[in-house]
Formats: structure tokens, sequence, C-alpha cells
């Protein structure tokens, strides 16, 4: 039951990539209740390559290696492979035939490092040979060997579908395996872990985990039994106690997201909505509208980057503008009514802020940045400093503005701010 997981790239080791393939590869093998013993990242490198899968033969029973199997001069992981297996390469006639016919559907000219996509080492199986994202298996002495593209959501969608499943039938677990996911908001890494503390010796054979999915974070709840009613009564119980601990920290489960949430939310309760953004440049908006039926309860939104916009659109008093700046709690309050008033909805939400990497200054930092949202009796706004680089102050402010709503339609207090 134990394996391990081989990272290749230079982009991994320089570190301009961040290794979410070994990431999800090793949460996903855990929760199915199979051991990851190694995680080695190695470079585009002949030696490396060679000697990381050779080691990886002789100490464990299954191997998942992903990237170099593209076109460009430094994939080599399929020659690599061949050489340190001392096998030969070969033309695998079903990989080249649908690397042409998707050439040719393009109009392209079949090349020779197209082709080199095809020749992997002798004894392999394809994966996936009526898809577009393509891998390939073998055996060496008994070990599982399996190569697939660096691309993460191809590696996803290969391991998911292919890789683990087969494993799963190899290897002796206990039958029924069930994971769930309850995704977070507003808590950071050692905070989840303190609470994991609290779960010490009641959790039993069930596998904990947290990663970060930025600006969330994700705890797993993974149960391998004998039989589907026990594990799912267990799931029951540990997941009531997280939540307990958790509380409103926790907005969704599965497959939701934010905006998911928040929209369900609102047609619950009959509520429309207008967003007016400043330092996210549309981005509520964006996330608020990749729901499908979301007209149903969004009803537009401005993006009002200047002063004379907010003036203009939004009526937010030039005196507020001048005395107290855009940046500010007064003008994020009447940037909420002004939206509210201007699109007629029951709530208006509003966000301003220093997304940087210019801009700060001593009483208002980059990452500074204010939300506020009205309804027809009341106005509420908050100050926030989040960190990061211009990217990642924006997605923490889009997130959290959507975090409000969902806690005002639900009752719950908002994140305290600075």
């Amino acid at each position: 039951m134990h394996g391990e997981i081989i990272t290749i790239g230079n982009e991994l080791t320089s570190g301009r990539t961040l290794n979410l393939n070994a990431w999800y590869a090793a949460g996903r093998l855990t929760a199915s209740g199979l051991h990851v013993t190694r995680i080695t990242s190695v470079g585009d490198n002949y030696q490396m390559i060679s000697e990381a899968v050779k080691r990886a033969v002789r100490t464990s029973r299954f191997v998942i290696a992903t990237g170099g199997l593209g076109s460009t001069d430094d994939d080599i992981t399929n020659e690599i492979v061949a050489k340190a297996l001392k096998r030969p390469l070969c033309l695998d006639r079903q990989m080249f035939e649908k690397i042409k016919s998707h050439v040719d559907s393009r109009g392209i000219e079949m090349s020779p490092s197209l082709e080199k996509m095809a020749r992997v080492p002798e004894g392999s199986k394809m994966l996936n040979p009526e898809g577009n994202a393509c891998g390939f298996s073998l055996v060496e002495k008994e070990v599982r060997l399996y190569f697939l593209p660096g691309v993460p959501d191809q590696m996803r969608y290969l391991l998911d579908k292919f890789v683990l499943p087969e494993v799963l039938t190899l290897y002796k677990t206990l039958p029924v395996m069930r994971q769930r996911i309850l995704k977070l908001y507003g808590l950071n890494e050692p905070e989840i872990a303190e609470i994991f503390k609290k779960l010490h010796g009641k959790t039993r054979d069930i596998v904990l985990g947290y990663y970060p999915h930025f600006p969330e974070n994700h705890i797993t709840i993974s149960l391998r039994g004998k039989d589907e009613p026990t594990v799912i009564k267990e799931l029951d119980r540990v997941e009531k106690e997280i939540r307990y601990l958790v509380g409103s920290y926790i907005f969704a489960d599965g497959n939701q997201d934010m905006e998911d949430v928040v929209g369900r939310m609102l047609i619950d309760q009959n509520l429309t909505i207008s967003v007016a953004e400043s330092c996210t440049g549309g981005m509520i908006g964006h996330r608020l509208t990749n729901v499908s039926g979301s007209s149903g309860y969004f009803r537009g939104g401005v993006v009002v980057y200047s002063n004379q916009a907010k003036s203009d659109l939004l009526h937010v008093n030039q005196y507020t503008l001048e005395k107290y700046g855009a940046v500010s709690d007064k003008t994020v309050r009447e940037m909420a009514c002004g939206v509210r008033e201007y699109v007629k909805t029951d709530l208006g939400l509003a966000v301003t802020g220093i997304a940087g990497p210019e801009g700060g200054t001593e009483d208002k930092p980059v990452g500074t940045v204010y939300i506020g949202l009205a309804t027809k009796s009341d106005t509420s706004s908050g100050r926030y400093r989040f960190w990061g680089n211009r990217e990642q102050v924006r997605s923490n402010t889009a997130m959290m503005a959507l975090d409000w709503v969902r806690r005002h339609v639900n009752g719950d207090s908002f994140l305290p701010g600075i």
C-alpha cells in the first residue's frame, strides 16, 4: 500500500512554479487509504531523474511521476526512464495517431518534437486512450509506475480517473472509502492546527488533512471501512465535532464555492444585490455571475476607480473624498449606499482599497481595504489589512466582501478587521 511521488521540471526546483501536483497527489492517495513514503522533486536532469526512478522501483509498490512528457527540448522523461529501466523507446501507434489527428485538425505540420511524445519505454500502456490528456504506465519488477503530464488539470484528471482506481484494485484496502471537504475562510493554518489538537483521541481511524487553497483553507475528513453505514456514521460524528469547533468560518462543503453559497442564500431570502468596486476592478461581479441563474439576484455593478466616477455614478460626496480619501470608511459607506440606490437592490456591496505595489502611506499601507454593505435600514463597514502581492490583495478583498454578504444573510457577525 505504500508508494511515492516524483515531480519533474526545472520550474519546480527553481521555485518558479508551486508544486501543486505533489500536494494534490499526496492528498488523494492518503485520503484513499494508501501511504506515501516519499515525495521527490527533480529538475530536467538525466542523472537525477534516473536515480529517482531506480530508487523508487527498489523501495515502493507504486510510483506516480509527473512532468516532462511534452514536446519541448527539456521534456525528456520518456527517454530517461527508458534508459534507466534498460528498455528501448518504442513508438506507441495509438498515441501517435492521436497526436497526428490533433495537429491535422489544426493545420499544424507533424514534427519530430511532436512525434517524440508518442515514443515511450517498451511495455508501456497508454492512459486515457480516448481522451486528450495522455500519460502512460508500466510495470517494473512488480512495481507499478505511472507517468502523468505536469499540467495540473491534466494530471488531476488522469490520477482520479485512471491511476487511483487501478492502484486501489491492486493493493488490499478496506472496500468502502468516503471523503468530505469543508471549506473555511478567515482562519489560517496555525489556527486550524490548534483546532485539530482539540480533536486528538476523538477521530479514531479517520484521516484528517488541511490544505491551503488561497484565500481559503480546506479540511478533508477521510475514512475507509468495511461497510457504508459505519463509515457514514463515523464521518457524521467527526464532521459535527469539527463544525462545532470551527463555527461560521466554514462557508461550504464539497464542490461549492463562496459565490455558490451566497447565491443560494440570496435566492432563499428573495434578496437582490448590486456591487461597487474600486480596487477589485470587477472581480466580485465576475465571481457572482460565474453562477448559473445569478440574474435572479445580481442586478448589476459598477467599477469606480477614479474619484470622479465615485462622485458621478454613486454620488459619493466630494467633501468626503477630499477630507477622508477614496480609501476610507466614510467613502465605502457612501459607495455601498450609492450603488444600492442607483441599481435599486436590497443590498449594496462596496470595496475600496490599496492593492499595491504602490500607493501605500504610513496611515494606509498597501493592503488596506474597506468593505461596506448597505441595506434598507442600515449600513456597515470595516477596515482590513491584507498581505501579499496585488493579485492576492484583490482576491482576498473579493472573498471577504462575499463573506460579508454570507454572514449578513445568515445572521452571523462579520470577521473583525483592524
